[in-house]
């Protein structure tokens, strides 16, 4: 069951629009078993051109579902948002539940997982010029599956632990559309 925490930023949040967020993605509840209890971090922007922009994070176990849509109508964003946010999910577990099957495993249930979730701080070490700190939690993965990660983060990278190999190893997209693989040589 998601949980709402609803900001705006040059505007009011009112009930209507609390309502209106909150039923919208009630819509993911679906891909969710009913004990897990999961954040979703919903942020409301209106500009002074009248757009309205909708960003959506919500961090999970296993991945982090983010999507984010400007247009000029706040309920129009919250729709598209949504929308965008299920087609994540469902690529994600078609991918996953493939992989599973390939590898003989059972399905992949998305809130039964035990990786640790991204956690971020700040970090007001001037020196270095360093304004945020991330921890991250490597876990055992292919590099597609990586990339499929780098992609619903909307990152240019992407740190795992690869699956076969053990060794840390990096995803990141390149210049022309295409993807690369950086593998570390363990000492």
């Amino acid at each position: 069951m998601l949980n709402y925490n609803v900001r705006g930023e040059n505007i009011e949040v009112t009930g209507a629009i609390r309502d209106y967020v909150e039923k919208r993605l009630d819509k993911l509840n679906k891909y969710f078993p009913s004990s897990a209890d999961s954040q979703a971090h919903v942020n409301l922007k209106v500009y002074p051109d009248k757009t309205a922009k909708v960003e959506v994070t919500i961090p999970l176990p296993y991945l982090t579902l983010r999507a984010e849509e400007t247009s000029p109508n706040l309920y129009a964003s919250v729709d598209l948002v949504t929308d965008k946010l299920e087609r994540q999910i469902r690529k994600y577990k078609t991918k996953v539940n493939r992989k599973s099957r390939e590898k003989g495993l059972k399905d992949f249930n998305l809130a039964n997982s035990d990786e640790a979730a991204e956690d971020s701080s700040d970090n007001a070490d001037d020196k270095l010029d360093i304004v945020r700190t991330k921890r991250v939690s490597l876990k055992p993965m292919d590099s597609e599956e990586a990339v499929l990660q780098m992609n619903m983060l909307g990152h240019n990278f992407f740190i795992f632990e690869d699956a076969e190999t053990n060794g840390t190893s990096i995803v990141y997209k390149r210049r022309d559309g295409r993807y690369g693989l950086i593998e570390t040589d363990e000492q």
